[in-house]
């Protein structure tokens, strides 16, 4: 009877062990392809029905720009990673109090926590480089307070600092190895890097070989930007050869950081994407060419490949974006960039299906089955040992 017990409790604690894992931190990224979930649009899907989608696209990874409460809740137990954003409107504020930075973390970080996977908070969104001298110097500080809060609850594993760069932080990027950061960006850069590398954080970079080709078509093949068969560059400094222009981007990163003094850090897409539609000077944003972009991106992150200069640390990146989103400011290009239409049909194929109608019911995530299925065992297992 005594050895009967026994088996009975290492069979419970091997299923609370598989069960535990879902509360265990395998990093803000699994994988290598991540989605950008952004909703500054009158006509999207709810939140639940986001999570139903991305479950039958199989997407894991998901980027927010904010902490909407109804969207933390809808990803409960779902089993998708979650990265928030803190807009940068509060970084001046976050900085300069730390107790702030405390109650912010508190109220919509530790209290999702852990039946919503945050993985990572992104501090801002291409502060760096962008003009505002006051917004670029609250950066660090805003970061280094949430950091210490997360810190003070014990969340520093679980949750991952970033901040996302534009390519607007660097002086020249062509070609890769001559890439260096902006003179005026290097006085917040350095000790951003500094305090990212010490952290364990990657360089976040979005980038955008759309953009590229748009304000540069006659000196870009567009082949080169669609990752179409072309004759690609050479950077006779490093004796590489680029054979599509997002490598070559993030190469140039990497040779600025290089630069900079941090050779070892990783960097990773946080955006990139193509549009489908745009203004009448932006006429490469068609259906085809951004299918294009997205299906081949698409099979290229599947190859878990790295760079030309970088080979063996394999690519990660969330695609800009899940849905068009109606209400974004500027070009039409800023409301075309989804895989997704508002209504959950695809804006054309690149392998994901539309949202079905089925119901929650039957997209039950396999934590949550896990978790009912170690109830029963608990149970069964006490009421056995009461015997």
């Amino acid at each position: 009877m005594r050895s009967s017990k026994l088996l009975l409790l290492k069979f419970f604690f091997f299923f609370f062990n598989l069960t535990s894992l879902e509360y265990q931190v395998d990093g803000a990224f699994v994988g290598t392809y991540g989605i950008n979930y952004g909703r500054i649009a009158d006509n999207i899907p709810s939140p639940e029905k986001v999570v139903l989608l991305l479950k039958q696209a199989k997407i894991r990874n998901v980027r927010i720009y904010d902490v909407d409460h109804t969207v933390l809740e809808a990803f409960s137990g779902t089993g998708l990673d979650l990265v928030v954003g803190l807009p940068n409107g509060f970084l001046k504020e976050m900085s300069s109090n730390a107790d702030h930075a405390f109650t912010w973390v508190k109220e919509n970080i530790q209290s999702f926590l852990p039946k919503t996977r945050i993985r990572g908070i992104a501090i801002g969104n291409e502060v760096l480089g962008g003009g505002d001298s006051e917004l670029a110097g609250a950066l660090l500080g805003a970061a280094k307070n949430v950091y210490n809060a997360l810190k003070k609850m014990n969340l520093e594993d679980t949750v991952q600092i970033t901040t996302a760069h534009s390519q607007a932080v660097f002086s020249d990027s062509y070609p890769p190895s001559s890439c260096v950061f902006k003179e005026n960006v290097v006085q917040f850069m350095k000790p951003l890097l500094e305090f990212f590398q010490q952290i364990g954080s990657p360089f976040c970079l979005n980038a955008y070989p759309f953009l590229a080709y748009t304000y540069n078509p006659k000196e870009i093949d567009i082949n080169y930007a669609l990752f179409k068969p072309t004759e690609g560059i050479y950077d006779p400094k490093t004796d590489l050869h680029y054979d599509n222009m997002l490598d070559a981007q993030i190469d140039a990163a990497y040779m600025a950081l290089q630069d900079a003094g941090f050779k070892k850090m990783e960097v990773m897409i946080t955006e990139t994407g193509w549009a489908s539609k745009g203004d009448s000077d932006e006429p490469a944003a068609t259906p085809e060419n951004a299918r294009t972009y997205n299906y081949n991106l698409r099979k290229r992150l599947a190859k878990k490949k790295g760079t030309p200069l970088r080979p063996k640390t394999v690519l990660k990146a969330y695609i800009f974006a899940l849905f068009n989103e109606n209400s974004k400011p500027g070009k039409s290009s800023e409301t075309h960039f989804g895989l997704f239409k508002p209504d959950g049909t695809i804006s054309y194929d690149i392998g994901f299906n539309s949202l079905k109608s089925d119901s929650p019911k039957s997209l039950i995530s396999s934590s949550k089955s896990a978790r009912y299925y170690v109830a029963m065992v608990i149970s069964v297992s006490a009421f056995l040992l009461m015997i």
